[in-house]
């Protein structure tokens, strides 16, 4: 590692790589030294992070990790010599709408994504970080989780963002002085396809506050950038605070 290459001889895994904040990080970490290993559903859309990044070490793995099966393959396809940072970005902020309109089994298949996914691959990788004295783990949550009155209407994916921080806050306390840390990142306002499925749903279906308060931000300017919410938090990355909700711009 060299100050100019801070994660080099680093692999990162950044899951939710395909689009959005998750492609920032993924190229940005490149550009901090570190091999990158993405994953998302779309296979399209990796390849595309993957051109974007411009490393031909980058390891491409399609999965959906809402499942089981998709963590697994994601575990199976890892290069060998270990993963140094796992970025959890996957996220999906569907189902939408008020209590009592929504679908339980999509509520409980948030769930899988939005945090049991990241418990897997948090303890299925933390041990061998904590074997070589070293590692990095980044939750990406929401600022939702500390205002959450504030999305009414998406309950799930509230109660998602909050079971992810307190799962994070406490390994972090498990892990403290092994090498490994673990952290939140609460990212902002981004400009991402999620705020614009959000725009694109039915008023009467989602809640007509929940669906003004995102075309509000659309219209306001008060999106920011993929690449500014990723540069913001990875020079944190470097660091070995650990047990932190870190928030954009604070």
């Amino acid at each position: 590692m060299t100050a100019a290459a801070p994660f080099g001889g680093r692999t990162a895994l950044v899951t939710g790589a395909g689009r959005g904040i998750g492609r920032a990080l993924a190229g940005q970490l490149a550009g901090l030294g570190a091999r990158v290993v993405v994953t998302a559903r779309s296979k399209a859309q990796l390849e595309g992070t993957a051109e974007m990044v411009g490393d031909a070490d980058t390891v491409v793995l399609p999965a959906d990790l809402s499942t089981t099966d998709g963590v697994a393959a994601v575990l199976d396809g890892l290069p060998s010599g270990g993963i140094d940072i796992l970025v959890n970005n996957a996220a999906t902020v569907a189902p939408l709408g008020p209590y009592g309109t929504v679908d339980l089994a999509a509520y409980r298949a948030q769930f899988d994504l939005n945090v049991f996914a990241v418990v897997a691959l948090s303890f299925a990788l933390a041990p061998a970080m904590a074997e070589r004295g070293w590692g990095r783990i980044l939750d990406v949550s929401s600022g939702v989780v500390g205002h959450p009155a504030g999305m009414i209407g998406g309950n799930a994916y509230v109660a998602t963002k909050a079971a992810l921080e307190g799962h994070a806050v406490n390994l972090a306390a498990e892990l403290d002085g092994t090498g490994v840390t673990v952290n939140v990142y609460r990212p902002g306002t981004v400009d991402t396809e999620m705020q614009g499925w959000i725009r694109d749903q039915d008023p009467d279906r989602i809640g007509h506050a929940l669906h003004a308060r995102f075309i509000d931000y659309r219209n306001s300017g008060a999106l920011i950038t993929p690449e500014a919410s990723a540069g913001y938090v990875l020079p944190l990355l470097q660091g070995d605070d650990t047990g932190r909700v870190w928030s954009y711009g604070a």
